[in-house]
């Protein structure tokens, strides 16, 4: 009996497990398009799973469209760019390049050919390594090399060439 109850409480255990462990991906959530948005940062939320860069956009007509950017989580933003709470203030104008959400609400994800940089200076703040940077862009000393070949997807300090994306999903 003992053994039985055993049996049952492992089984049980391990049919919940699967949910615990388990990372939602974005097949088919977002666009394959890049999307370029130039706006005014509103906050930058360095929470988990995913930090948020929540921006001011304005659209063709001059309205304001407030736009949310996801991102990778705090610890991989502050280990792989030096990321912290202040790197982006509100006000700061940003440019920011990613995929939109295929639903077309404001909301794009930064976790796979993404850039996020200072419109004014063009200082690059961010980039996947599967991200080409813009010319004009600003690749900062010291913020090292794109990631190893066959990283994947993962959030690298900027400069050098993108390395060629290996699959995977990024965060």
């Amino acid at each position: 009996m003992k053994k039985l109850l055993l049996l049952l409480a492992v089984t049980l255990a391990f049919s919940f497990a699967p949910p615990l462990f388990a990372h939602h991906g974005d097949a088919g959530r977002y666009d394959e398009a890049l999307v370029t948005l130039n706006g005014s940062v509103v906050e930058l939320q360095m929470i988990n799973p995913h930090s948020i860069i929540v921006l001011d956009v304005p659209d063709e007509k001059g309205k304001v469209v407030r736009w949310q950017a996801e991102m990778g989580g705090p610890t991989a933003l502050s280990r792989g760019f030096g990321w912290t709470r202040n790197t982006l203030k509100p006000g700061d104008k940003i440019t920011v390049i990613g995929r939109r959400v295929k639903s077309g609400a404001p909301y794009m994800n930064l976790t796979e050919r993404a850039i996020v940089y200072m419109s004014d200076s063009k200082k690059l703040l961010f980039r996947t390594n599967n991200a080409e940077v813009p010319k004009d862009v600003v690749v900062p000393a010291g913020m090292g090399a794109a990631a190893p070949e066959g990283v994947g997807n993962t959030p690298t300090p900027a400069g050098g060439a993108a390395a060629p994306a290996a699959g995977g999903q990024g965060y």
